[in-house]
């Protein structure tokens, strides 16, 4: 195929991929997902040469990251201490560490594509491949999130995850790709399972949630204190006459709860230990803790209606340049104030306020099906997601941090309270529809319906178990390809020149 050729199916594919998701263009068109692959594909199957193919899903890939994930650079230039020329140069290194994935998926599918198992085994390969991306340091939106306003492709989710949803959209990719392709059409006969889905449970329908929580939304700027007893106050207004949960986000300025501090322990507890007794509810908010070395974590504490503290989570996935610094990247100052890296907690911690079993995942954390899916393994029968998305300003993250919660909904078939700093706040049916959402970039405090659940779906019950087959999977067909002869007829000279070759 030609150089040119090569370049532009993926510069093609790249962009269609960024267009699935909200992003700077302020386009999203979630029914791209079916065919934002083709170009790729296409281009993988006609290429010979693997190095070839490693390149253009490099690009493809490149293109992915830098797209979706723009709002790295203005982050960093603003807290990160980067100026503009090295915060560009961190965008750029970051979307070519992370296209590495594509690059590996576009170098084993040009092997897998002549092939009458195609269909599956590029599903499969893809799919594996997501799986990896949070092994590897970072995870944000995988294929199958775009799938989230669609009905019978999420059918998969509660069952597989959301990497059984990207790998129906591949195979429909994959399929459009052999035809254009010219492949066999017995090659195409995997696709028959796809009414399968039909067979699969519908997803919850719609209802209002007989349960109040109160979410109080702060839009405090990094640099403002946050008048504790203010909050305090607004929250007691809104819980009364009856809430059953109070929901503080995750805050811009440490709350330190666990020592003293100007402003922090003693004022912080009495104040949130009051608000639960008053208002005769849970209080849940984001504060720094700290290991017993005194290293700092990120943790949601959880107060309950007699003033006491019942339980805490800290942050088991910390956000790289926010809460840590990654190899490679030691000229950027961390974008938290806290003097030296967050650790890490040691996973979900499910506290028990009856009549609520509460389970809750801190900011980027969304982006992590297999961490969130074992809340509800353990029995929570609601979620919370707190967050301080103010770090992003006003782009396309919060909504991309919206669609990541909305689809841990859909996976656990559980209402998610979604509570920030200063937008989006809202709250997720079991079926992934936003119920209610407040205001942004205003303070207020208001009231959000859910229910709890319990019923526990097989994602929640047994993980990635689908995801890790698929890559196994994936990667065993590849190298059975890659290693078989692969016999093609001897075109003519005529039809060579009429394709260009």
């Amino acid at each position: 195929m030609l150089p040119g050729l090569n370049i532009l199916a993926a510069l093609v594919s790249g962009q269609l991929l960024v267009l699935l998701f909200p992003g700077f263009t302020g386009l999203q068109i979630d029914l791209l997902a079916p065919v934002a692959l083709v170009p790729l594909l296409f281009a993988c199957g006609r290429e010979a040469r693997p190095w070839v193919r490693f390149a253009v899903g490099e690009l493809t890939g490149f293109i992915f990251w830098a797209g979706v994930c723009y709002w790295i650079r203005p982050t960093l230039a603003a807290y990160g201490g980067l100026s503009e020329p090295l915060s560009w140069l961190t965008l750029v290194l970051f979307a070519a560490i992370k296209a590495l994935h594509t690059a590996v998926f576009a170098l084993c599918a040009g092997w897998l594509m002549g092939r009458w198992w195609a269909i599956p085994a590029i599903a499969a390969l893809w799919a594996g491949i997501e799986r990896t991306h949070g092994t590897f340091g970072f995870a944000w939106l995988t294929l199958g999130n775009a799938a989230v306003p669609m009905g019978i492709p999420l059918r998969a989710a509660p069952l597989l995850g959301v990497y059984g949803v990207s790998f129906v959209l591949v195979m429909l990719n994959v399929g459009l790709a052999l035809l254009i392709l010219r492949r066999p059409r017995a090659h195409l006969l995997w696709l028959l399972a796809l009414p399968g889905l039909y067979l699969l449970p519908e997803l919850p329908n719609a209802y209002k949630g007989e349960l109040t929580a109160v979410a109080m939304q702060p839009n405090l700027t990094e640099s403002t204190p946050p008048d504790i007893s203010r909050l305090a106050n607004l929250s007691l207004a809104a819980a009364l006459p009856r809430a059953n949960l109070v929901v503080w986000p995750e805050m811009p300025a440490g709350f330190y709860w666990d020592r003293v501090t100007p402003g922090g322990n003693s004022e912080l507890r009495q104040a949130v230990s009051t608000l639960a007794r008053l208002a005769g509810a849970p209080v849940l908010l984001g504060a720094v803790t700290h290991t017993p070395e005194g290293a700092p974590l990120n943790s949601a504490v959880i107060v309950d209606p007699q003033g006491n503290e019942r339980g805490r989570y800290s942050k088991t996935f910390l956000v790289p340049f926010g809460e840590f610094i990654p190899p490679m990247f030691g000229w950027i100052t961390k974008i938290s104030t806290e003097a030296g890296d967050f650790a890490a907690g040691d996973g979900p911690h499910v506290t028990q306020v009856d009549p609520l079993r509460i389970g809750t995942f801190i900011c980027y954390e969304a982006a992590f099906p297999h961490l969130v899916r074992l809340n509800a393994a353990q029995n929570a029968n609601v979620l919370v997601n707190i967050s301080n998305d103010g770090w992003f300003f006003k782009t396309a993250a919060r909504e991309q941090h919206l669609l990541l919660a909305r689809m841990r909904a859909i996976e656990n078939q559980r209402w998610v309270l979604r509570v920030t700093n200063d937008g989006i706040t809202a709250s997720i049916d079991p079926a992934g529809r936003v119920a209610r959402t407040l205001l942004p970039y205003r303070e207020t405090a208001g009231r959000l319906n859910f229910s709890t659940v319990s019923e526990t779906t097989p994602y929640s019950k047994h993980g990635d178990w689908f995801a890790w087959i698929c890559l196994a999977l994936g990667l065993i067909l590849t190298g059975l390809a890659a290693l078989m002869p692969h016999y093609q007829r001897e075109r003519e000279p005529e039809e060579e020149i009429r394709l260009g070759l």
